[in-house]
């Protein structure tokens, strides 16, 4: 059985206003309520106990209202302590292990849950959090006092979970050995001191914790980057072969016996990628769109206009979510070079090289491209765009 904690007992003194900042609105809903649901919807969470403080018994009820939640637990005066008095709530009937996850994290994704209840099978402690890219600074009065070493230096975040007995016994023995215990500001720091390794895994980018005002703007800006509409755009090229000794797909030449019969435009995968980029903002092919008769596009080369193509997506607010070409000939076969195509690609597109699939009809299909006669290419491309 695994159990989650969400702790919500703190003041948010940083980010003031009116109310606590996990009862704030985003989206018209508290936070804390979608902090909740994160857990309440994970089929491994068996149990979701919260962690309040005692002024914010109303705003708790209405924040959670029809949600099936126990009866939240009084925090106490520091994180650490409102840890313990949620972890002593669930003594009675023990779960087997423990998620503990701050209450304005509502970020969190079901597969980093995932990660650490399964994290937990192979040790008793783990904390998700993100390594350090940027050089460290500690500074004092505003001024730079030294550079701090950032190798294996990690942010830590939650969800951080643990062996229950374990994390219960370690925040007794901290509390009961010393009372007065400078407050330990998470809980992998507890069961350090009670002596226990802590795993680290991977968490993510958007499971921040929101403290200030522009934190909750960036919140708004995640919900808003979720509210966007796919694109589909279909584009298709082919040209016949003439005399020489390479093709150049995806602009990658291979070698072979022949190569496209046209002076212009001769990448005819690349041309099926812009036509099916313009598809997705609603333009019509690449012909009718960029007139290549015009002086500022005659005679320019396929990925000019595949990079054309591209602008017209991000001026309108879209981002390239996945790209499907298929190369139809019977030869060249692309085996040897669909890596380097592909990073062409990516590079051109400005996407990872996984939102990036190529492939090639079997060379026994029959036909025009089956015999050799030509080459030909189509693509499937999805885009986002900003719901309106």
């Amino acid at each position: 059985m695994t159990a989650a904690i969400i702790v919500g007992a703190g003041r948010g003194q940083r980010m003031g206003g009116p109310i606590p900042k996990q009862y704030r609105m985003l989206d018209n809903i508290p936070i804390i309520r979608h902090t909740l649901l994160a857990f309440l919807r994970h089929p491994e969470i068996e149990r979701v106990q919260s962690v309040i403080h005692p002024a914010d018994l109303d705003l708790y009820a209405a924040a959670t209202a029809e949600l099936s939640l126990p009866p939240p637990i009084i925090g106490g005066n520091t994180r650490q302590e409102s840890v313990r008095f949620g972890l002593e709530s669930l003594a009675g009937d023990p779960p087997d292990k423990v998620i503990i996850h701050d209450a304005v994290r509502p970020f969190v994704e079901q597969e980093t849950i995932s990660a650490v209840i399964a994290a937990l099978d192979h040790g008793p402690a783990v904390v998700t959090g993100l390594s350090v890219p940027d050089t460290l600074k500690r500074c004092t009065d505003g001024y730079i006092g030294e550079t701090v070493d950032r190798t294996n230096t990690w942010r830590a975040q939650t969800p951080q979970g643990f062996s229950f007995g374990d994390l219960l016994r370690a925040h007794e023995q901290v509390h009961y050995s010393n009372p007065t215990h400078a407050d330990l500001t998470d809980d992998s720091m507890v069961i350090e001191k009670y002596g226990l390794k802590v795993a680290m895994i991977e968490g993510t980018e958007d499971n921040f914790k929101i403290t200030t005002e522009r934190d909750l703007v960036r919140a708004e800006t995640i919900l808003q980057r979720g509210r966007q509409e796919n694109h589909v755009g279909w584009g298709f090229d082919f040209s016949t072969f003439t005399s020489g000794d390479q093709v150049v797909m995806c602009g990658i030449p291979i070698p072979h016996s022949q190569s496209i019969a046209r002076h212009s435009n001769t990448d005819v995968p690349l041309n099926a990628v812009t036509d099916a980029l313009l598809g997705t903002v609603g333009q019509a092919d690449g012909n009718t769109h960029f007139q290549p008769d015009k002086p500022s596009f005659r005679g320019r080369s396929s990925d000019f206009f595949v990079r054309q193509a591209v602008s017209l997506i991000a001026m309108r607010g879209g981002r390239i979510v996945h790209l499907d070409l298929t190369i139809l000939a019977a030869s060249p076969q692309i085996g040897g070079h669909q890596d380097d195509m592909t990073a062409r690609l990516a590079a051109l597109l400005s996407i990872e090289p996984r939102r990036i699939s190529i492939k090639q009809i079997p060379s026994y299909q029959e036909g025009y491209f089956g015999r050799g006669d030509g080459i030909g290419a189509q693509c499937l491309v999805t885009s986002q765009f900003p719901s309106l």
